[in-house]
């Protein structure tokens, strides 16, 4: 039966164990509530900002307008060949993603990623309705389902889903406006895609955020495998002053020694406790030789608020997002067995390696002004001031050209040739406009609007007209005889005398 079980394949996988973080007070427990606070309420408050854009166009400040391709932001409005102003800004947030991991580790993931911030609230409901972490591991450890398991169980799973629906209804507000498109769901009559929205939505958020939630930053998300690239020893990231906390222990500490004692790796340990035996050595041989006792005394409260079940004195892990409640907890500790603050910190690991020599660690501004962080600054700021001034140098109206290519060319009864142009004007005012269209290049040329007899066509307010446009050479004429003759359009907002171009090719005979 032994060799039978010696035989039989290791088992690689490990059951995931649920993690029920502790309830813990501090200046960064604080500032993560702040922020989840703010972007919370940014995100289901934002769809409901009204702001007036005029009689043609919606009042809703921020909206993702799919019927007519356009996305509005406040005053600004992105049209679809203005896609490059989205570009940038994904840019921008992927280079500012850089910059800050670069200067203070993964404080994105800690604080305001949206799996973090839904995570942090699905736990905060979990502890107003189960208890803190001991209840909730005697709930969960508990194997019989009573009637008060089942009601607690029940009442959570339905307030998670009510955050998870009204996360997902949220969502879908920002591509419609958002009291027709509630009156709708609410009346049945709105898509179908807004319902299946709703309800993707609502279940990955109740799933990630009430189920998977440590794992979907382990084993989901790519960023922890690519901070490395962003990281370096002068990142300011949460880590533990080993030099200061180990050996690690209980017991009374001692009033502060002059002197450090030095262990049997070489090392100084700081810190002052009764001092223990040394293992390995005789007893009734003298006086032997002692080892203080760090200021750790292993009472492993940074292990339970952590919400991904680390320990952070085991040296920097890929499952850390510094959330630096670890700090707080510490910190607590330290109060109260009347030690400095500061075992569990904030810092650079550069800093750690001079404190243990007993050298002062740098100051935060030079881990955060390096070439490295510089250089993410430079580049996130052009393109920034780029995007800036591409925003407000763009013009009010605007033409695109596209030649119709079958047939290339038509020869008319009188032998002139015709090319067939479809032209797009955009009018990007509140009201109508009237424009009118030329064209430079060859005089021979002459241009003709599909519908009318004159060069004038009227663009509604906030539109892009497709136009069709005839371009003619006379029979004789170098453009008819030539292969490419170039030319450019023009279209005049004869309101005010704004102007667009574009170029073009006339194609004539010898094609």
């Amino acid at each position: 039966m032994a060799a039978t079980d010696q035989n039989q394949p290791e088992n690689l996988y490990a059951p995931r164990e649920p993690i029920f973080p502790r309830r813990v007070t501090g200046k960064f427990r604080n500032l993560k509530w702040i922020i989840m606070i703010l972007t919370l309420g940014v995100y289901y408050l934002t769809p409901w900002i009204r702001f007036d854009r005029g009689p043609n166009l919606p009042d809703q400040a921020v909206l993702v307008d799919l019927a007519n391709r356009r996305f509005f932001f406040f005053w600004i409005e992105i049209w679809p060949h203005e896609f490059y102003f989205v570009a940038g800004l994904l840019v921008m947030a992927g280079l500012g993603l850089f910059l800050f991991t670069s200067a203070l580790g993964r404080v994105w993931c800690g604080y305001t990623c949206p799996q973090t911030v839904w995570t942090d609230l699905f736990i905060l409901v979990e502890r107003w309705i189960e208890g803190d972490r001991n209840a909730r591991i005697r709930l969960h450890r508990q194997k019989k389902w009573d009637f008060r398991k089942a009601r607690l169980r029940l009442t959570k799973w339905i307030a998670w889903f009510g955050i998870g629906l009204a996360t997902g209804g949220a969502w879908v507000f920002y591509f419609a406006d958002a009291p027709t498109l509630l009156t709708d769901l609410f009346t049945l009559n709105a898509h179908p895609v807004a319902y299946t929205t709703i309800f993707v939505l609502t279940m990955t958020t109740f799933i990630f955020g009430g189920f998977a939630r440590e794992q979907i930053c382990i084993y989901a998300c790519p960023w922890p495998r690519i901070q490395a690239a962003m990281m370096d020893e002068d990142t300011i990231t949460v880590a533990y002053r080993e030099w200061r906390g180990e050996p690690r222990g209980k017991g009374k500490r001692r009033a502060a020694q002059p002197e450090r004692i030095t262990g049997a790796a070489g090392e100084k340990h700081g810190g002052t406790s009764p001092k223990i035996p040394m293992p390995g050595m005789p007893s009734g041989v003298g006086k032997p030789p002692v080892l203080e006792l760090g200021d750790c005394i292993d009472c492993n409260a940074c292990v339970n608020v952590c919400p991904m079940g680390i320990d952070i004195r085991d040296g920097q892990q890929l499952a850390c997002i510094t959330c630096a409640l670890c700090i707080d907890a510490c910190d607590d500790v330290m109060d109260k067995i009347g030690k400095p603050r500061g075992l569990i910190d904030y810092m650079a690991l550069t800093d750690e390696q001079a404190e243990r020599a007993g050298a002062q660690p740098r100051q935060i501004w030079k881990h955060i002004l390096r070439p490295r962080t510089i250089l993410y600054t430079a580049l996130w700021s052009l393109v920034g001031v780029a995007l800036v001034v591409a925003l407000f140098i763009r013009p009010d109206i605007d033409m695109t050209v596209a030649p119709v290519r079958n047939p290339t060319f038509v020869t008319l009864s009188d032998g002139s040739i015709r090319n067939t142009y479809d032209v797009r004007l955009r009018n990007k005012h509140g009201e109508e406009r009237p424009f009118r269209m030329s064209l430079t290049g060859n005089p021979a040329l002459r241009i003709q609007i599909e519908g009318t007899p004159y060069e004038t066509v009227t663009v509604p307010a906030d539109t892009a007209k497709l136009v069709r446009v005839y371009v003619v050479a006379p029979a004789d004429s170098a453009p008819a005889e030539d292969e490419r003759t170039e030319f450019r359009f023009w279209v005049e907002d004869i309101t005010n005398g704004d102007r667009a171009h574009a170029a073009s090719i006339f194609n004539g005979r010898s094609n």
